[in-house]
């Protein structure tokens, strides 16, 4: 083969290689409501929301809202279960979401909710959210006894409705003293690790457009 055809071939190649990446890397699901037009970002869930084991100013909500320079309101209520995420979700559609992260099931696995039950709660509540027209940010908790199930039907919520989706926010953190408070709550740094995988996909949420 002749060095012009070798050349050649290498170039064209190159370009397949580059316009597959391309590809891929601009392909992202789609996700109802997003953008949207809402003014609030909010973070509605448990005591993983409201932050227990954390010191003041490093709960996920205060992190989120120094390092993206705006308020991120926290409506974690310690002892939530997706039951009693769903009796607030009126008063939290008052204050104009754009963005809910929502960060609610582990208490569901603690008192052994059937997990049935559980997701048509948080498929109930994200309908909600979707129809005030703001989008949804999914984050999954530990599933306990229910275990692979959990992420199972997380990941089957995020498909159905379309919502940005991060797995087991507590993956790796749990048994490990240097992350946790306790069995269940992280400290500062656990939190801050949990706000590190939220960070990324919450700015892509308030920053893109179709």
């Amino acid at each position: 083969m002749s060095n012009l055809k070798r050349l050649s071939l290498g170039l064209f190649v190159f370009v397949g290689i580059v316009g597959i990446f391309v590809w891929f890397t601009n392909k992202s699901p789609h996700v109802t409501n997003y953008p949207t037009a809402g003014t609030t970002i909010i973070l509605f869930g448990d005591s993983l929301a409201w932050g227990q084991g954390a010191s003041e100013g490093h709960d996920i909500a205060s992190l989120l809202s120094k390092r993206l320079g705006r308020a991120v309101l926290n409506l974690g209520v310690p002892g939530d279960t997706t039951a009693d995420g769903l009796k607030r979700i009126n008063d939290m559609l008052t204050h104009d979401p754009r963005v809910v992260i929502m960060l609610l099931g582990g208490n569901d696995a603690l008192q052994h909710v059937p997990i049935e039950q559980t997701f048509a709660n948080l498929a109930t509540i994200i309908e909600h959210i979707q129809a005030s027209g703001a989008a949804v940010l999914l984050v999954g908790e530990p599933g306990g006894l229910y275990g692979s199930r959990y992420p199972k039907e997380y990941e089957a919520l995020a498909t159905r409705y379309g919502v940005a989706y991060i797995p087991n926010i507590l993956h790796g953190l749990f048994g490990r003293a240097t992350y946790m408070s306790d069995l269940i709550h992280p400290n500062d740094a656990g939190y801050a690790i949990a706000t590190d995988r939220i960070e990324p996909i919450l700015r892509d949420l308030l920053t893109h457009t179709h």
